[in-house]
């Protein structure tokens, strides 16, 4: 499925090398997949998040991360700039991932192994907004 950016920003760091891998539909056949975690770990970020596109929504962040992108589907360039709604990727299956799906996540930092998460809020186009740590559904 098509990716679109959730966010208005600047595109500061592609990843689209990993391959994608099988979906898994029964427990034996995680079996090869749970034995390469030790080597996706071991191999860092890229094995682990899978291919992404990375947009701060200014020079010092935060920083909207979006993973296991399709390999090859990224549809943007580092430096350039995003509005929301604008396709950037397909979603895939890319990196610790036994499914596609999406990961996102809001970081202070693109330095990985020290960056800390940033609370989310999701909004509805009606306005209402969804806090997913309370499951609250808030108006502004």
């Amino acid at each position: 499925m098509p990716l679109l950016s959730p966010v208005a920003g600047t595109v500061v760091e592609i990843h689209d090398e990993e391959p994608d891998h099988r979906a898994r539909r029964s427990q034996v056949t995680l079996v090869p997949y749970m034995l390469g975690q030790p080597k996706r770990i071991r191999a860092g970020v890229d094995a682990v998040a899978g291919n992404r596109v990375v947009i701060a929504l200014s020079a010092q962040g935060p920083f909207v991360v979006l993973a296991h992108l399709q390999q090859g589907s990224t549809s943007v360039r580092e430096g350039e700039q995003v509005v929301t709604d604008q396709p950037v990727g397909r979603c895939g299956n890319s990196g610790n991932s036994t499914e596609p799906h999406v990961h996102l996540q809001v970081s202070d930092s693109t330095d990985w192994p020290r960056a800390k998460g940033v609370p989310i809020i999701f909004r509805h186009p009606s306005g209402s907004e969804w806090l997913p740590d309370t499951g609250d559904v808030v108006s502004r």
